[in-house]
C-alpha cells in the first residue's frame, strides 16, 4: 500500500511549512530514513524523512511552495500502484485525524488545567468551525473580524479551510484600512486599491467612492527613473514576516517610553570578566564570554516577576500575566529575524543565562532551532546597541504586551554639586526603548518598570549579588 508523505507539524503555533528543497526526484528509490525534503518555518529548517521505503510516485508540490501542516507533500509506493488513490485517502483521513486531535487537545487541557502551573504556556488547539459558506479556524475568524475580512478568500488549510495564515496573506497585499473603513468592509463594502488617508490608509470615503484618486499614486509601470531598477517578490519566510509585523501594529495599541541609565558599572564587570579568560579556577569558567547584553537580560530576569503586569500576554479580550520570566531575545539571522526562548530565566544564574543565550543564538544562525526553543516567551529584548542605535521602537512580539530595546553606550554629561559649586563630567550611559501595548498597559506603571530597570542595571553589583 502506498504511503502518503504528508508536511509535518513543527509546533503547535505553526499552520504551514515552505518546501526550501527537495532532495530526490519523482521514481528515486527512498528508505524510511531517507531525506526527502527540506521544510522551513518563519522559525527554523527541517528535515522531512521519507518514513518509508519504495520509489516516489509523485511529487504533490514544488519547492517554494508554502503548504499547510499534515497535507500531503509526496507518494511514495511501489511501481504502478496509484498514487492519486492513495492521495486522496489520506486528505479525508487527515481531516478526520485532525478535527479529532484537535478536540481532544482542547477537552485535555480544560481537564488538566487545575494540575498546570499559572505560567505554563500553551496554545490551546480547537476544531474548525464553520462559517456562512466557508470554514474557518477561531483564530482566523478573529483576525478577519478584527481587520474588516471578509471570509470569501481562498483557504490553504485542509480541505480548503481559511487559516490565521490565510488572514495575515491578505492584510499584507491590503492598504491600512481606518476604524470606520474596516467596519464598512465587515458589512460587505468593496475594497479600492488606493485611500486618501495619511499614508495611503483608505478611509469611510474611499468605500463610497466620494474622492478622487490619491495625488502622486499612479501606475507603477509609469514611474520612470535614471539607471537600473530591481524588482524581488515577497515571498516565502519574508512574506510571512511581513504579516506578522503588519498583524502586529494593527492588532495593538503601540506606545514606546525611551530612557537611559548609567552604565559605568556595566563596563567594569564586562572588563572584570574579560580578564578571567586564561583563569584555571573553575568557579571563574564561562565567565569571560560574558557580555553586557547577558547582564542586560539577567537584570531583566530580576526585574519582571516585580511587575507582572510586563510579562504578560493579551489574546483577544484575555490579559494573562505569569509568575515565570521565559524571556525572549531577538536573533538576526541569514533566514531572518527570530526570536528564541531563554525558558524560565527568573530561576538562572547569569552564567546560565548567558550559556543559554549563546546557544540559542548558535542554533537559530545555523538553522538546528526546534518549534519548542522558538515559543512560549513572556516579554522579548531586542538589542541593535552593536549598531550604535541611539534609540528605536520595537515592535511588539505578541501575544506579549511589552518588549525592551536595547540601544548603544554613550557619554552624557552628569552635574554633580560640592560646596554649593555644580560641576558637570561625562559619563557612559546605555539607552533603552521600551514598547508596550496600551490597550492593557498604560504609560505610568511602564516607566515605573522601565526606572526599576535603569536603577537595576546603574547598581549592577547589587543585583548581582541578591541573585
Amino acid at each position: 500500500m502506498a504511503h502518503v508523505l504528508i508536511m509535518p507539524r513543527q509546533g503547535n503555533t505553526v499552520e504551514s511549512c515552505i518546501i526550501q528543497e527537495w532532495k530526490v526526484k519523482e521514481n528515486d528509490k527512498v528508505k524510511p530514513e531517507t531525506t526527502v525534503c527540506i521544510v522551513e518555518t518563519d522559525k527554523a529548517t527541517f528535515e522531512v524523512p521519507a518514513g518509508a521505503e519504495g520509489i516516489v510516485l509523485k511529487i504533490l508540490h514544488p519547492a517554494g511552495d508554502d503548504v499547510p501542516v499534515l497535507q500531503s507533500i509526496a507518494v511514495i509506493g511501489t511501481p504502478g500502484e496509484n498514487w492519486e488513490t492513495a492521495s486522496q485517502n489520506s486528505l479525508q483521513q487527515g481531516e478526520e485525524t485532525q478535527k479529532t486531535a484537535s478536540y481532544k487537545t482542547s477537552t485535555d487541557a480544560q481537564e488538566n488545567k487545575k494540575d498546570e502551573p499559572d505560567d505554563n504556556l500553551r496554545t490551546p488547539a480547537f476544531p474548525y468551525e464553520t462559517t456562512e459558506g466557508n470554514a474557518a479556524s477561531p483564530r482566523a475568524k478573529n483576525l478577519a473580524a478584527k481587520e474588516g475580512i471578509q471570509l470569501t478568500i481562498p483557504g490553504t488549510g485542509p480541505g480548503g479551510r481559511i487559516i490565521e495564515r490565510d488572514i495575515l496573506t491578505a492584510l499584507a497585499n491590503r492598504a491600512p484600512l481606518t476604524a470606520a473603513a474596516k467596519a464598512a468592509v465587515a458589512e460587505g463594502a468593496k475594497i479600492p486599491n488606493t485611500g486618501t488617508g495619511i499614508g495611503g490608509r483608505i478611509t469611510s470615503a474611499d468605500l463610497t467612492g466620494e474622492t478622487g484618486p490619491v495625488s502622486g499614486q499612479g501606475d507603477i509601470a509609469a514611474i520612470t527613473c535614471e539607471g537600473g531598477v530591481t524588482e524581488t517578490q515577497i515571498k516565502g519566510i519574508r512574506k510571512i514576516i511581513a504579516g506578522r509585523m503588519l498583524a502586529s501594529l494593527s492588532e495593538t495599541a503601540q506606545f514606546t517610553l525611551n530612557a537611559s541609565a548609567p552604565a559605568v558599572q556595566l563596563q567594569e564587570l564586562r572588563e572584570m570578566f574579560k580578564s578571567k579568560k586564561d583563569s584555571k579556577n573553575s568557579s571563574e569558567a564561562g565567565l569571560a564570554t560574558i557580555t553586557v547584553n547577558d547582564l542586560i537580560l539577567f537584570a531583566v530576569s530580576r526585574i519582571l516577576p516585580a511587575y507582572q503586569y510586563m510579562n504578560a500576554h493579551k489574546t483577544g479580550d484575555i490579559y494573562r500575566t505569569f509568575e515565570r520570566v521565559h524571556l525572549g531575545m531577538a536573533v538576526d539571522t541569514p533566514r531572518g529575524l527570530m526570536v528564541p526562548v531563554i525558558k524560565n530565566a527568573s530561576l538562572l544564574s547569569l552564567k546560565q543565562i548567558s550559556a543559554e543565550a549563546k546557544r540559542l543564538a548558535a542554533v537559530c544562525q545555523n538553522g538546528t532551532a526546534q518549534p519548542d526553543e522558538l515559543s512560549g516567551s513572556t516579554f522579548t529584548v531586542s538589542n541593535l546597541g552593536s549598531f550604535g542605535i541611539t534609540g528605536f521602537t520595537p515592535v511588539l512580539n505578541t501575544p506579549e504586551v511589552a518588549i525592551l530595546g536595547v540601544c548603544g553606550i554613550e557619554l552624557k554629561p552628569v552635574e554633580t554639586s560640592k560646596n554649593d559649586e555644580c560641576t558637570f563630567s561625562f559619563a557612559p550611559h546605555i539607552g533603552f526603548s521600551l514598547t508596550i501595548n496600551h490597550q492593557v498597559v498604560d504609560g505610568a506603571p511602564a516607566a515605573r518598570f522601565l526606572k526599576a530597570l535603569c536603577q537595576a542595571v546603574e547598581n549592577i553589583y547589587l543585583q548581582l549579588a541578591a541573585g
